[in-house]
């Protein structure tokens, strides 16, 4: 076993519940979380994936893969778009995730499980995320923010495990490229992630495809805007991105950033 302080913390916590479901994403923390659950629990935990319109088919094929690898109990959760987000309220996050863990509570009450957890770690409490009010309603248990792992101790860990996932850039679901208020609707989530996708083969991992109607905005990484100053990239990128649907492309010259649509709330 790894020889670290909240490693070792963090196994004891989940030995502690003795029996938990995890709401996996594939992404770093929960991946991290997966394989310590493995560790502290053995057979005695589930992994539930949810499957909607607004989750990559890519992110839900690269999850079932690593529980395949670990040998997991694992389940896919069909998750629609409710009624309640469709307009894309600034409180959207809350209300989803309500929805989301209210069903992966009820599997849980069926079968036996006594906790739901999920990948929440220490930097998330610094961030604008309303859909930890919903988390804290539900008592979904945060092993990771419980014990005070960070986003850089949980990629060195990951590291350390010989997870792949430790340098993966950061995710989210597509409902984060749409603007607040605008009404949420499914060929947009399958152009942005063509779009996306596309982005990501050409080698800008880090990656925002901001869908506003018919116009994308480009958000890449600070360290690869140098990369689209080519004219023939450009032509590509932007003949691609029609293909898919939009009509207009553009490049956000900031870059990528996390929550840049949070910034429309912050200017009321």
């Amino acid at each position: 076993m790894i020889n670290n302080e909240k490693y070792i913390n963090l196994i004891q916590c989940l030995k502690d519940m003795e029996k938990v479901i995890l709401a996996f994403s594939g992404g770093v923390d929960s991946t991290f979380l997966l394989k310590a659950a493995k560790e502290a629990l053995g057979d005695n935990f589930k992994a539930v994936t949810i499957q909607s319109p607004y989750i990559p088919k890519w992110e839900i094929e690269e999850a079932k893969q690593l529980v395949a690898e670990l040998g997991v109990a694992f389940e896919i959760l069909e998750a629609p778009i409710i009624d309640e987000i469709r307009n894309n309220p600034e409180n959207r996050c809350y209300l989803c995730k309500k929805a989301v863990f209210s069903q992966i509570k009820a599997i849980a009450q069926r079968e036996g499980y006594p906790y739901v957890i999920d990948g929440t770690n220490f930097d998330d409490i610094s961030d604008y995320r309303p859909g930890l009010k919903a988390l804290r309603e539900l008592d979904i248990k945060s092993p990771l923010l419980e014990c005070q792992l960070t986003k850089q101790e949980i990629r060195n860990l990951s590291k350390e495990l010989g997870l792949n996932t430790w340098d993966k850039p950061p995710y989210a679901c597509l409902l984060t490229r749409i603007p607040y208020g605008n009404a949420l609707k499914e060929e947009d989530f399958i152009k942005i992630e063509k779009a996306e996708k596309y982005m990501m083969d050409r080698g800008f991992r880090a990656i925002r495809v901001r869908c506003h109607d018919d116009l994308a905005r480009i958000e890449v990484d600070k360290k690869d805007k140098g990369k689209l100053l080519n004219e023939d990239l450009l032509d590509e990128i932007s003949d691609k991105f029609k293909e898919f649907g939009f009509k207009y492309v553009t490049l956000d010259l900031e870059g990528y950033r996390v929550g840049s649509f949070n910034e429309a709330i912050g200017n009321k």
